[in-house]
């Protein structure tokens, strides 16, 4: 599992807009960025549309504050269903990160195994990452919401 003071690892990922989609290595995404990034099992799943991503969501402007240029949600899900999660979540501030393969998730150490949800999923966490380096590193214990969350994420940036 990646941990602070790790490089992100140079795997594609696919940055999903309202109108297109481009991929790129992650590596060069979060180069020269300072970026609050949260994975999530899945879009439309009960946690993650009720609570994570709609936290981030209203919080965005006060976590940007601290000098986030991104905030990006990870999720192993496809383009198509990223962007309809996005739109109705009102998610515009939010940077859609597609991990079609969950490669990413798996560089990362950070992918799971949920048949529930059709196979490999990224697991429940949030990381704070500046110039493709992790500083801060919050993992979710299994069926848990608790450290990954849009406020303990701006309590991090706070200190």
């Amino acid at each position: 599992m990646i941990e602070v003071g790790n490089r992100i690892p140079s795997v594609d990922i696919t940055v999903v807009t309202q109108k297109d989609q481009e991929t790129i290595g992650a590596d060069k995404l979060f180069a020269g960025k300072k970026v609050v990034m949260f994975g999530l099992p899945g879009a439309f799943t009960p946690t993650c549309s009720a609570s994570h991503l709609p936290g981030f969501v209203v919080l965005a402007d006060e976590i940007k504050a601290h000098g986030v240029d991104m905030i990006a949600c990870v999720s192993v899900n496809d383009v198509f269903v990223m962007r309809a999660w996005s739109e109705q979540q009102n998610a515009e501030e939010i940077t859609m990160l597609a991990d079609v393969g969950a490669e990413f998730s798996k560089a990362l150490g950070l992918a799971a195994d949920m048949p529930q949800l059709g196979g490999y999923r990224s697991i429940r966490y949030a990381m704070i990452i500046e110039d493709g380096i992790v500083t801060k590193l919050n993992v979710e214990e299994p069926k848990q919401f608790e450290v990954s969350d849009a406020k303990t994420m701006l309590a991090a940036l706070s200190t």
